[in-house]
């Protein structure tokens, strides 16, 4: 397989200085709102960066659940590894790829809890059986096999029934942003890179090279 062959171009779209929205939270809207039109795969899928305290780097896939003017919310194990490296190091990266739309829009910022009630209304609103997984599921520890995750799911299922507890290690985390950076690719990668930065007051917006 010759990977250095593989190319795309791109000529979907633009994004220039003088029609994005003042305010990133706006323009974030409109492209999740245009993702959202354009029916794409799992349209909030974003990837979490986060760095342990030696400054160890790590990537996972998790989902937006929610954005309000504060920043974009999403639910994890506080125990599992990005949780131990948000509360050793709580700055983190989220980076959405639509490749349908030919954009990345990248924000970065520091991480804090949502407070209890907003976890527990999140949770109550899940599927049951990932709200039994949630309890069982030590995320992130090594499990001897298969058997002892569906054991504990198993026992999870028949201490919590109908309505099941969430657990106090289980919750949500939003980012606090100081950055967007909106990605939209161009022909013969001249793509428009558009960064919001947070000033004082308000934002400011610059354009990087590709």
């Amino acid at each position: 397989m010759d990977i250095a062959s593989i190319r795309s171009e791109y000529l979907r779209a633009s994004l220039d200085e003088s029609s994005v929205a003042t305010d990133p939270f706006e323009q974030f809207r409109r492209w999740f709102d245009e993702a959202l039109r354009a029916e794409l795969p799992v349209a909030n899928a974003m990837t979490l960066a986060t760095c342990d305290a030696t400054g160890k780097p790590a990537a996972r896939i998790v989902l937006l659940k929610g954005i309000d003017d504060r920043g974009p919310v999403f639910f994890t194990n506080y125990l599992s590894r990005k949780g131990r490296e948000l509360a050793a190091n709580p700055q983190a990266a989220l980076l959405f790829y639509w490749a349908e739309l030919e954009r990345e829009l990248r924000v970065e910022g520091h991480i804090e809890k949502v407070t209890p009630a907003e976890s527990d209304d999140y949770f109550a609103s899940r599927p049951l059986g990932s709200r039994h997984a949630a309890v069982a599921s030590p995320q992130s520890e090594v499990v001897a096999s298969r058997g002892e995750l569906e054991s504990r799911y198993a026992e999870a299922l028949a201490r919590g029934g109908d309505n099941p507890r969430r657990p106090p290690h289980w919750g949500g985390y939003r980012l606090l942003p100081h950055s967007f950076e909106f990605w939209q690719g161009r022909p013969s990668r001249l793509h428009d890179r558009l960064l919001y930065t947070r000033g004082t007051p308000g934002w400011l917006l610059s354009r990087l090279a590709p």
